[in-house]
């Protein structure tokens, strides 16, 4: 059984950093596509980041948070980090990971003026 936990949520001021962790377990940790999604009060889910674990690494970060978001994966661990940096109250939301069909519960990130 696959699952996601998420973790490195919390609340934050504007300019500050988090990272956020999603620990996967019940399959190989090996050339599958990871993706980081948010979902702000109100509004639609969307996708803000993913990552291939593999040796590769090949990542893709969405526009919006290009330049203060970072994805990275640590293959040993079975683990996807998303580093957040130069927070903004517009980052505020329930951030999840998914992978293989299945989603993480998420995690919250709260970020004050």
């Amino acid at each position: 059984e696959v699952q996601l936990v998420e973790s490195g949520g919390g609340l934050v001021q504007a300019g500050g950093s988090l990272r956020l962790s999603c620990a996967a377990s019940g399959f190989t940790f090996d050339d599958y596509v990871i993706g980081w999604f948010r979902q702000a009060p109100g509004q639609e889910r969307e996708g803000i980041s993913c990552i291939i674990s593999n040796s590769a690494g090949s990542a893709f970060v969405e526009d919006s948070v290009k330049g203060r978001f970072t994805i990275s994966v640590d293959n040993a661990k079975n683990t996807v980090y998303l580093e957040m940096n130069t927070l903004k109250r517009d980052d505020t939301a329930i951030y999840t990971c998914a992978a293989k069909k299945s989603w993480g519960k998420g995690t919250p990130v709260t970020v004050s003026a």
